[in-house]
């Protein structure tokens, strides 16, 4: 443990920052599942409602910079690509 008072703060601070992070990647990884459980039951309509839901969460994250924005891009792109697919 630090001495240094600014170092204390600092841990704290990552912390912090760490326990949020971890909790948008998580609500993106059950948004993803849930999407690719109702395209695995042929579930049309769900697996769109389910994709906005997802696209939330993905969006909300890279706002906040803990996934990189291309990287949101990218989960996103994937999910549609497959949404789409199962639509057409």
């Amino acid at each position: 443990m630090p001495n240094i008072k600014a170092s204390v703060k600092s841990i704290k601070q990552d912390a912090k920052r760490r326990a949020r992070n971890i909790l948008a990647k998580t609500n993106i990884k059950k948004a993803q599942k849930k999407v690719l459980a109702a395209i695995a039951n042929n579930d049309v309509t769900e697996a769109k409602n389910l994709l906005k839901l997802a696209d939330k969460a993905i969006d909300k994250a890279a706002s906040n910079n803990t996934i990189h924005r291309n990287a949101a891009a990218r989960k996103k792109s994937k999910l549609a690509k497959k949404v789409n697919a199962l639509g057409a």
